[in-house]
């Protein structure tokens, strides 16, 4: 990370100090060491096909998809180093509790699954399909019902005052019936690689992760009409059971702004 960028850090850790009302955020920023990513899947399930493609669930890329795939993975870890400890400051100053980190990388065989079922639609192309990925790097952050609002807010915004272009902003705790949270998707400006925020309630992933399975039965093909109805009753009454935080609903993305410039504040800070 570069001492220009570290310095826009620093200022922008006072002004968010500020709107959340802390003494301090000790460690906020600190640039140490994290733990590799370990993907997203814990079992590989694809393989190389002859002549360099890929094959897994009965989707498959040619040599040359496969390839491009690679090389957005190759881009996604490059990009990882400096977005993760961007992530773990916002997390520490903005009080959150920063979930699955581990698992902050998509792993290789869930993204060519993606790529090669996208593709079986008429008309895609890898380089298109691999434009609209928004999630090769997932971060959530999560809060207790009564700082969700506050915490979000500012939040999203530190993310915008370093310069993180925000190019989708889901909200979802008004609608009802359906997952409740914040989805949301950035562009970092140096790689320029966009990555994916959650912002979530206990309750609010606590029900994203116990309908998983019950979503992926649903899509089965083997999946009776009755059973898919039973199935999506199911879900509906758990995100119907979510508690609502004060102010969620009228959370929306934060304006774009030009990076946090350093001020002597900042360098006495560091």
């Amino acid at each position: 990370m570069s001492i220009n960028r570290t310095l826009h850090h620093a200022a922008a850790a006072t002004a968010l100090t500020a709107v959340l009302g802390a003494a301090s955020v000790p460690g906020a920023f600190a640039q140490g060491p994290h733990p590799a990513p370990s993907g997203k899947a814990a079992a590989r399930d694809g393989q190389r096909a002859d002549g360099g493609g890929w094959r897994g669930g009965g989707l498959s890329l040619s040599a040359s998809e496969n390839r491009k795939v690679d090389e957005f993975l190759a881009r996604a870890r490059d990009a990882e180093q400096a977005i993760s400890p961007e992530m773990r400051a916002v997390a520490v100053a903005g009080h959150a509790t920063l979930i699955g980190f581990d698992q902050r990388l998509k792993s290789e065989d869930a993204l060519k699954r993606s790529v090669a079922s996208s593709l079986r639609s008429p008309g895609q192309s890898v380089d298109a399909t691999l434009a609209r990925i928004g999630d090769s790097l997932s971060y959530t952050l999560e809060w207790p019902d009564g700082r969700y609002a506050k915490g979000v807010s500012a939040v999203s915004s530190m993310l915008a005052s370093w310069g993180n272009d925000n190019v989708r902003w889901a909200n979802a705790w008004g609608r009802e019936n359906s997952a409740k949270g914040i989805g949301s998707s950035w562009r970092d400006p140096q790689s320029g690689h966009v990555f994916e925020v959650q912002f979530h309630t206990p309750s609010s992933k606590w029900a994203q992760d116990v309908t998983r399975k019950l979503r992926e039965e649903q899509r089965l093909r083997g999946t009776s009409a009755e059973r898919a109805k039973e199935l999506q009753e199911q879900q509906e009454a758990i995100f119907a059971s979510v508690p609502v935080p004060d102010g969620a609903p009228a959370l929306g993305a934060p304006p774009a702004r030009r990076p946090v410039t350093a001020t002597r504040t900042a360098q006495s800070a560091l």
